[in-house]
């Protein structure tokens, strides 16, 4: 069987995207959770991962080490990972590598937390620029495919590369237009979204950069963690 490797469930969302897709496509495996060092992971986490990084999927002897890398080694196996039609499949494949390779103002101003609830201080254009393309992407391929997900009926790994944004847009109070706002709301009341952001909430971990980050991006309203 396999075993991810990943990290505190509050923060950690490179760890949700494998979790979160093998989760719902009932992929077996065994989850071992590694909580992030207020220093450094690097000696810790290489026992595991080559990178010194989550998440970590190890099968046997194989270790594969990226987010991306374990979809496509999962979907050698499990064809279901991707979108069965030629054109979806290519659209799922081209909105996901999108989401692993940018967003950066997203990801620097918005930092995951399931349990925060927080008021920006500021929308930068930059941050604004990345909001407005994710839900022209969104609108796009939940149009285009017709279904309840991005590409199509079924949930595929552009799903589970973009839950991270909706736990993100839920702790900033972010909102999108008219299909794709739909579509935030039935990510996050997926069984295995709502199964993550209960074991983030019961998480007693705090690791005080995380912690820094999403506090100095705004005035915080809530702390829903036990």
């Amino acid at each position: 069987m396999f075993t991810l490797h990943i990290a505190n469930k509050n923060y950690s969302s490179w760890s949700l995207r494998p979790w979160v897709l093998m989760r719902t496509l009932n992929i077996p495996f065994n989850e071992q959770l590694h909580p992030f060092d207020p220093d450094s992971n690097w000696t810790a986490y290489r026992a595991f991962s080559p990178s010194g990084k989550v998440p970590c999927l190890q099968d046997s002897e194989i270790h594969i080490w990226d987010s991306l890398a374990i979809a496509e080694y999962l979907a050698e196996a499990y064809p279901q990972v991707w979108p069965a039609d030629k054109t979806a499949r290519a659209w799922a494949r081209s909105a996901s590598a999108e989401m692993h390779s940018g967003f950066q103002a997203l990801r620097n101003n918005c930092s995951m937390s399931c349990g925060h609830r927080i008021q920006l201080h500021t929308i930068s254009p930059a941050l604004q620029k990345d909001i407005a393309r994710i839900d022209e992407l969104w609108n796009e391929g939940l149009r285009k495919f017709g279904g309840a997900f991005l590409a199509g009926e079924k949930f595929t790994a552009v799903d589970a590369f973009f839950a991270p944004v909706a736990f993100r847009f839920q702790t900033y109070g972010l909102s999108l237009t008219g299909a794709a706002q739909e579509y935030l709301v039935r990510l996050l009341n997926l069984p295995a979204m709502q199964e993550w952001y209960a074991s983030g909430l019961a998480e007693t971990w705090r690791e005080p950069e995380h912690e820094q980050e999403i506090l100095a991006a705004g005035s915080l309203l809530a702390d829903f963690r036990h």
